[in-house]
């Protein structure tokens, strides 16, 4: 009877078998894009605005009497500023405030500043602030963070315009505001080119990270010869939802965001998955340093070097990548070179193919043709020659060319004669089949026996 009772639990097993399965591959498959950007949070910026005071920031003189500051040069004007100062709500807002009085009445206030990042030319952004001429006016301007955002510790350069009814003008002395995240008490570390900002206090966590990105950026510099154009800052937060809460509109499975043109990476590391944080920052410096070095108005990285580059940077291709790429080897269905130039699909195993087909596109050019062409390469995409102009003039072959050298040196995996690919939901239920048949036999002979044994006795 117990024997009975196993046979009817195994084959219930048997039935719930594929949807556990299933339901643990949807799960394990998550989205494997680095970069973030953006989608909706569940609260608008200006309910954010009104749960918190606002702070001030550092200033590059640290001199906090430039959170009220008076101004005494602007007297043969006749108008005088009385207070200029910025409000910092982070991640949303910027509330750059002004107060000023004249002799006559202030018509204008116009605020400019200038983001400190890489820019193709001199960009100087300005602001009009809204208010009813008078002798005496407070205003402001607000620099809405849902509209064009910084990333934690961009600098800002500022200063003020102001006219008066009768032609007067004064211009302020330029101020600088950091967009600093101050809902947490940094500390940082610097070590040459690279500051981490943490704050968590393990001492050893911070130096296991920063020997990481230097161990990154001393590959970089062997393999293919790029070095940072500026200093590199990292903001590691303690977890993934610390990190997206320093994001306007993050992506649930944001995890780290290179901010190329500020020299900026902001990414979630806790301290029991140094490993992923490890390979995560290796993976990031690469796509700053990389742009850095490649940064030009005239063009851009095709997806599968500027991805294959910070893959290989991580090292050994991790094993699932490389299980997708021997099934779609052996299956014959790789992505062409080509379509990897174009943005990678949002479908989870198309995008684990496209990122894995990047690590060996560029481990093959490394191995066979060595980094000085690489470097060449990337100088070339630089300057704007196309994909395929950039690829003959350095290799002798254009994109399609590559394609087909590539794919020779692809390997099938190696698989047992007359072998087939099976889903793992369909190999649970197979055993479970065959454990079900094997116990129904087994009672099937216990059975016969018993009936053997009852019948001699007769």
């Amino acid at each position: 009877m117990i024997k009975r009772v196993l046979l009817v639990i195994l084959t219930l097993l048997l039935l719930l078998a594929p949807s556990h399965i299933n339901a643990q591959s949807d799960i394990s498959i998550s989205n494997p894009a680095c970069h973030s950007e953006r989608s909706e949070e569940s609260h608008s910026a200006q309910d954010k605005l009104s749960e918190a005071p606002f702070a001030m920031l550092r200033t590059t003189s640290g001199d906090p009497s430039l959170w009220l500051r008076v101004t005494t040069e602007q007297a043969d004007s006749g108008i005088v500023v009385l207070n200029s100062s910025v409000e910092v709500h982070f991640p949303v807002a910027l509330i750059f405030n002004l107060e000023a009085e004249s002799d006559v009445d202030i018509v204008s206030a116009r605020l400019h500043y200038q983001v400190d990042k890489m820019n193709y030319a001199q960009v100087i952004t300005e602001g009009w602030a809204d208010f009813a001429p008078a002798s005496r006016i407070e205003t402001s301007w607000v620099w809405d963070m849902r509209k064009s955002s910084l990333p934690p510790g961009a600098a800002v350069v500022y200063w003020w315009t102001i006219k008066d009814a009768i032609g007067n003008e004064v211009e302020t002395s330029p101020s600088v505001i950091y967009f600093d995240d101050n809902r947490y008490h940094w500390r940082n570390l610097t070590e040459g080119d690279i500051t981490l900002f943490l704050y968590e206090e393990d001492d050893s966590f911070a130096w296991e990270l920063m020997m990481a990105c230097q161990q990154g950026l001393a590959r970089l510099t062997r393999d293919i010869g790029t070095y940072p154009e500026r200093p590199i800052q990292i903001y590691v937060y303690a977890s993934a939802g610390d990190l997206q809460g320093a994001m306007i509109f993050p992506q649930e499975w944001t995890g780290g965001v290179a901010f190329t043109e500020f020299g900026i990476i902001a990414i979630g590391i806790s301290p029991d998955k140094v490993d992923w944080g490890k390979a995560a920052l290796a993976h990031e410096l690469t796509h700053l340093v990389v742009h850095q070095a490649t940064f030009s108005p005239y063009g851009r990285l095709p997806t599968w070097l500027d991805e294959g580059l910070a893959m290989y940077s991580q090292g050994e291709l991790d094993p699932s990548f490389r299980a997708q790429l021997d099934k779609a080897i052996s299956e014959d269905r790789l992505i062409s070179v080509r379509s990897l130039c174009s943005p990678f699909s949002s479908q989870p195993e198309k995008a684990y193919l496209s990122y894995a087909e990047s690590y060996t596109l560029v481990e093959y050019l490394l191995d066979n043709y060595g980094g000085n062409k690489m470097l060449n390469l990337l100088t070339l995409f630089k300057q704007g020659n196309t994909y395929d102009e950039a690829l003959t003039k350095v290799y002798g072959f254009d994109v399609d060319g590559l394609d087909a050298l590539w794919r020779k040196t692809l390997k099938n995996p190696v698989v047992q004669a007359g072998a087939v690919w099976l889903h793992p939901a369909l190999i649970a239920v197979l055993s479970a089949l065959a454990t079900s048949l094997a116990l129904a036999g087994a009672l099937a002979l216990e059975e016969w026996t018993w009936h053997r044994s009852c019948s001699k006795l007769s």
